[in-house]
């Protein structure tokens, strides 16, 4: 089964909508991005898997001032995995208050439920050499 362009349409907005809502402190809507049972893999970064939406928004709030000020999202990629479920790569841009950047690609499980597209799993891999280097 292929994707429909409204499906495509609206899983990419769907990725768009997390800088959205990080940026602008909407934490508490993060149930519109994300499965309720969402695994959140930031291993990449030294930290341990959140699991759920209330995960996420504590890490979150924890980092306070260290968040970036805008998550940019490019570069997305969807190919469907099995029905109900598409893999989404994408690339990440974050700015921080002091003016320095960083890149990442995120690698999604989004899943269709009765609330229509949510991420379902999300590994957050940092960018940290240039071709594809360690």
């Amino acid at each position: 089964m292929t994707l429909s362009a409204e499906d495509r349409v609206a899983i990419a907005e769907l990725i768009s909508m997390h800088g959205h809502l990080f940026d602008g402190g909407e934490l508490d809507r993060l149930g519109e991005l994300f499965t309720a049972d969402v695994v959140y893999d930031v291993t990449d970064f030294g930290q341990e898997p959140l699991k759920g939406v209330a995960a996420i928004r504590e890490a979150a709030l924890a980092l306070g001032e260290s968040n970036p000020v805008g998550h940019h999202v490019t570069n997305i990629v969807l190919t469907q995995i099995v029905d109900g479920q598409v893999h989404a790569r994408s690339k990440g841009i974050g700015i921080n208050a002091d003016g320095t950047t960083g890149s990442v690609t995120y690698e999604d499980t989004i899943t269709r439920g009765d609330q229509g597209w949510r991420i379902s799993y999300r590994k957050v891999l940092a960018r940290r050499a240039p071709l594809g280097g360690k």
